[in-house]
Parts: structure tokens; sequence; C-alpha cells
């Protein structure tokens, strides 16, 4: 018997002997291979899982011990080929997948991980409020994307799972995991200097998505130290029955972006999106408003839910040299149910945040809350050229059962790259006052290195 052989990689993009051999040429000769592998690491001094610091998980009160530490790896490999090109069409395709691993540090060097999509399991009859390490954490692994894009003249469509990047729900990167999507996302971009964007999201793996709830023991056990993607990436509806989005951004005017956004999330809520950013000669202006309604008969509130919040920039950029910038926000005072500017998700508090003040580490349950005035101040520089460093301040007061929580942080982060080699080191002091009485001020120290290839 004659064998023939045959690469992983033609394999997956083939699969099919109905391929001429100058089809299969073509498609390989386009073949690309990229991806990163991703190595982080927190600390923190707190002493209070209240304090939110690494998400619920009680520490010792010691930087660097490892009931207050969390570090996890990431692999993430993406293979991307032209399936079909010619002066009509060019259909091409995509596949990512991600692979987070502790590479056994848990209950040695930390007792937490960073990511959500891990399962954990706590040792055999200990006591737990929040479990003080020893639990078994395993790997997960899992395809982040799998798309086909179709693309002719000024219109192109991506259909699959993906990643995405719109105002109100969007692909968060800055952990060692990414949440992303199913759907399709269409664009056009036929009117000169704009870009329309018509999207349904049907599935969605964050743990933020709405109506969905977080499938992890790792957050049981107060393990997840910025979790956001459920366990074994597993994805769920978007919403209660997937969410549709339209979106419209201009340029018209070189140094003026506008864009406007309008989301429905199908039986549960609408919210929008309007922004305008402004550079011009290094200076920089920028204005934020969205709103969401949440309607009551799918959600289970008393009443149905109207809330908004509007953000402001202002800034200076001397180009190689520092940017300034001084924003400003209000979130409106409807119910504290409902938050605004959540990542992967229109209507709840947590996740990552698009608006101009949010925090470095503690987002959504800081700046978007209901009822909450932010400020920030930030300075970046990239030192001669030695490094990229910034230098963050954000005072943020939220008015909540009768009182008002403060909350102050104030974060350094020094980033440099080797080639393909990214290195950052960031300091955090995160100072909390809540009406109850309840003060802490702790630190934290964390330091990411990523190999992109």
């Amino acid at each position: 018997m004659k064998l023939t052989k045959m690469s992983l990689v033609a394999a997956l993009l083939v699969g099919s002997s109905a391929f001429a051999d100058d089809k299969v040429s073509t498609i390989m000769d386009s073949v690309k291979v990229s991806g990163d592998v991703n190595l982080f690491y927190s600390t923190s001094d707190a002493k209070d899982q209240t304090s939110n610091t690494i998400v619920g998980k009680t520490g010792s009160g010691d930087l660097f011990n490892k009931d207050s530490s969390a570090a996890d790896a990431s692999l993430n490999l993406a293979i991307a080929a032209d399936l079909v090109k010619n002066d009509m069409v060019t259909v091409s395709g995509k596949a990512a997948y991600t692979v987070l691993s502790t590479l056994g540090l848990e209950n040695n060097l930390v007792s937490n991980v960073w990511g959500g999509a891990h399962k954990a399991t706590a040792p055999t009859g200990a006591s737990y409020g929040y479990a003080l390490g020893g639990a078994k954490v395993e790997n997960a692994n899992y395809f982040t994307e799998a798309y086909i894009t179709v693309a002719a003249g000024n219109s192109a469509a991506q259909l699959g799972r993906m990643e995405v990047d719109t105002p109100l729900a969007f692909t968060e990167k800055w952990s060692a995991e990414k949440n992303t999507f199913e759907g399709i996302v269409a664009l056009n971009k036929d009117i000169p200097d704009t870009t329309v964007v018509v999207a349904y999201l049907g599935n969605g793996n964050g743990n933020e998505a709405a109506g969905q709830s977080i499938d992890s023991n790792v957050y049981t056990l107060g393990l997840a130290a910025a979790g956001v993607v459920n366990e074994d990436g597993k994805f769920g509806t978007f919403g209660t029955n997937g969410a549709y989005a339209l979106g419209v951004v201009n340029n018209s005017f070189k140094p003026l972006t506008v864009q406007a956004w309008y989301y429905e999330v199908s039986k549960m809520a609408s919210a929008y999106w309007l922004q305008a950013d402004l550079n011009m000669e290094g200076i920089l202006l920028g204005g934020q408003y969205s709103g969401i309604d949440v309607d009551k008969r799918y959600t289970g509130l008393a009443s149905n839910v109207d809330n908004d919040v509007f953000a402001v920039m202002a800034g200076y950029e001397m180009k190689d040299v520092v940017t300034v910038k001084l924003a400003y926000s209000q979130t409106g005072k409807d119910s504290s149910v409902v938050g605004i500017g959540a990542g992967s998700n229109v209507a709840t508090s947590t996740g990552n945040t698009k608006l101009y003040t949010k925090t470095f580490w503690n987002y959504g349950n800081v700046v978007t809350a209901n009822d909450t005035e932010a400020m920030k101040a930030s300075v970046s520089s990239p030192v001669n050229g030695l490094f990229d460093a910034c230098l963050s301040y954000t005072l943020a007061e939220s008015k909540v059962a009768g009182g008002s929580n403060d909350v102050a942080e104030i974060a350094a982060v020094v980033k440099k790259s080797f080639g393909p080699l990214d290195a950052k080191l960031a300091y955090i002091n995160f100072d909390y006052d809540d009406f109850s009485g309840y003060k802490d001020n702790y630190n934290m120290v964390q330091a990411y290195l990523s190999l992109n290839f």
C-alpha cells in the first residue's frame, strides 16, 4: 500500500480529494500561521476578599505569598488561508486554538489562576469559605475562532466563531484568555470615508454574557483572578435569544472620527452608543454617550430600567515625547442591576469598558456602576525610546444604598518589546471606602510576558 504524507495544516485546510492539485498548491501558498505564548503573574497584599482584589480569593496580606498570588500560561495558535481568490471575490478562512495551563504553578508558587476556563476540584474533606489553596486545577483548551470571510468590492462578511470589537460587545484581550462570539458580521465601505457594520451575535463564551451563569468551579472556589471565559471555553446564547447590532463609523473630516451604534438584545434590552474623537495637531478631544433600556418582562425586574452614561476627554499629544489626558464620566441613577459600557454584554456592570475613565484593573465594578461619577488623569511617554511608560489616577464615587463608595486607583505601567517578546510590569494601588464604613488600601504587582510569532 502506498502511503501519502500530508502536513496537519494541509489536512485541516483541504480535507477532500475534490480539490485539484493546483488548487491545493494555491491554498498552501497563502497559509499563514501565527500566535503567541503568554505568562502572566499577579500578587496583592490585600487581606479581605470584599475589596475585590484577586476575585473571590481571601489573600494572606503579603505580597508574593502564594495565597495572595495568581499565575497562568496560555498558547494561542492560528491558521489562516485564502480558499478562493479571483477578480470577483475572495474567500478566506481562519481557525484559532487556545490552550490555558497553570504549568503546575498552583499550590506551589501561587494558589490562584488568571483564567476562568479552568476546571477546579476542591480537596476531599476540606471546609471552605474561600478555598485557600489545595484545589486541583485542570488545563483548558478550546477553539477561540473558526470562521469564513467572503469579500467582494467594498463589502465583506465574516461567518462563524470570531473576535468582535464594538463599543458594547467586544473581545477582551487583557487577560490570559479572551472571549469570542459566534454569529455573522458584515461591513460595507461604498459611502466615502464611511464604514457601515451589521452584526448578529448568537453565542458567546464570555462569563458576562446575559442570561448565562458562570459555569466554572474556578469561580466557585474563588481561584480566578481575571477570568473572562466560561469553563472550557463553553459557548452559550448571547443575551436570551442573541443580539443584533448596527454601526456607522465616519471620518470625512480626517482629524475627526464619529461613530454611532445601536444594539437589540432579543427579549431583553436595547442600547446605543455615540462617540466622537478629534485628533488635530496633537489636540485630543472626545465625547461618549450611551444608554440602555431593559425590559422587565424578560428579566424579572420590578420595572423597566432606563439608564445612561456620558463621558468627555481632553488631552495633548506631543508625538514620540508625551501624551496627557483628562477624562470625566457620569452614569445614570437607575437600578444598580444594570451598568453601562460593560465588555461582552450591554446589560451588566461587570467586565471591561470602552469609557475614557476605565480603570487599569477594577473595570466595570467601578466606573460603570449606576450613579457613579469618575475622573481620570493619565500621562504616557516612550521615555526616549527606552521603554513605554504610563501613569494614571482614577477616582470614582458611586452613590448607593443611601451613601457613597469612594474608589481610587493609581496604576504605573512600563512596557518594552525585545523583538517578538513583549514585557510589561504594572504596579497598582487601590483605595476603597464604602458607605458602610469599610475601608481598604492595598497594592498589586503584575508581570506580563508575551512571545509573538
